[in-house]
């Protein structure tokens, strides 16, 4: 059933959070012992960070950076959670499933990149986006062909707005490829996309363990989807290599996570929302991220539109440093943020 306990017959490894617990302790020591092993690696092979030529002029020191973290804290995760999960649970399956595809896309870019030590050299805008519909519609085929409920649900409304049908698999390819760029636009500054992952993750986990449990779902009239808690034990793991990625990619970054972490992370966040019918609410737990993508959109759209820009330079938080913002007064101040609408997110649920 779940490869590291199938061999004992003890009823407590039935608990989702003991294995939880233990999938985010696995995947935490994985990551810690092997991240400075792979930036010892990285720098060997100079495989480094490609600095955008328009970036403020502070982000060039960050040159000899290496990245590509995402690789490391991933497959920790995806290790721990083969070894803690149920193995027949379809969510649990899917979330994995997003995470090597997702992940995969990522490092086609990040390699493209430091093989031709471009910014630019990687995947073209175009291809990323085909790629990531791509792997979205396939994660939106295997739930709607495993009958998953294709049920529309809104905040502080506890019954369904609307059976969607097969036009669930349109909106949640959508889902897939907004937010998997959201968080790869956040990925701009040392952790500014890895803590307010971490909340996101974290909320959606809560999430997940209550609608997954037949008294807390029923008591809070959330939807009741037998199953989804499973997806708890993924969740915990990949907080567990997150928190240890963080220990190396705090400012200043020894490591940057890259398009392979954050493609992968906005992926999963994603595939987290869709299956806790949380897709609405991510406005709340993803804040951050749709902050700076809006901002990016605004830009583009007013300098478009009118020849002229909203911000000095976006995603905002370049706006920021372009303002003469310290970099760690940016990030603590944005992780403020997150934490804060996370915290909202989860007292909605008892809103209803």
């Amino acid at each position: 059933m779940y490869l590291l306990f199938q061999f004992f017959d003890v009823n407590i490894f039935q608990y989702i959070t003991l294995r939880a617990g233990i999938a985010f302790f696995i995947s935490f020591a994985l990551s810690i012992y092997f991240l400075p092993k792979f930036i010892a690696w990285l720098k060997e092979k100079e495989a480094n960070q490609p600095i955008y030529e328009l970036a403020p002029s502070s982000h060039q020191e960050k040159a000899i950076t290496p990245t590509m973290g995402g690789i490391v804290f991933i497959l920790t995760a995806i290790f721990a959670s083969l070894l803690t999960m149920r193995l027949d649970n379809i969510y649990a399956i899917g979330a994995i499933l997003t995470l090597v595809l997702f992940m995969a896309i990522g490092f086609k870019d990040d390699y493209d990149k430091i093989t031709k030590d471009s910014n630019q050299a990687g995947l073209s805008s175009r291809k990323k986006f085909i790629l990531q519909i791509i792997s979205g519609a396939m994660i939106a085929m295997f739930l709607y062909l495993n009958d998953f409920t294709t049920e529309l649900y809104i905040p502080l409304y506890k019954h369904a707005l609307y059976t969607m049908g097969f036009g669930a698999v349109i909106f949640w390819v959508f889902i897939f490829t907004a937010t998997s760029n959201a968080v790869n636009l956040t990925d701009g500054l040392d952790g500014l996309a890895t803590v307010p992952a971490i909340f996101s993750i974290s909320t959606l986990a809560i999430f997940a363990y209550l609608i997954g449990h037949a008294i807390f779902s029923k008591y809070l009239l959330l939807p009741n989807i037998q199953g989804v808690g499973e997806l708890v034990v993924v969740a915990s793991a990949l907080l567990g290599s997150l928190i240890a990625f963080l220990w190396y990619n705090s400012h200043p970054a020894e490591i940057f996570m890259g398009d392979s972490g954050s493609l992968a992370l906005g992926g999963f966040i994603a595939y987290m929302a869709i299956v806790t019918k949380s897709e609405f609410l991510l406005v709340l737990i993803g804040f951050v991220f749709v902050l700076e993508t809006v901002s990016v959109i605004l830009q583009v759209g007013s300098y478009k539109a009118r020849k002229r820009r909203i911000f000095k330079m976006a995603p905002i938080h370049h706006h920021f440093e372009m303002k003469g913002w310290a970099e760690n007064k940016i990030i603590v101040r944005f992780w403020i943020m997150a934490f804060i609408s996370n915290i909202l997110a989860i007292i909605s649920l008892k809103i209803r």
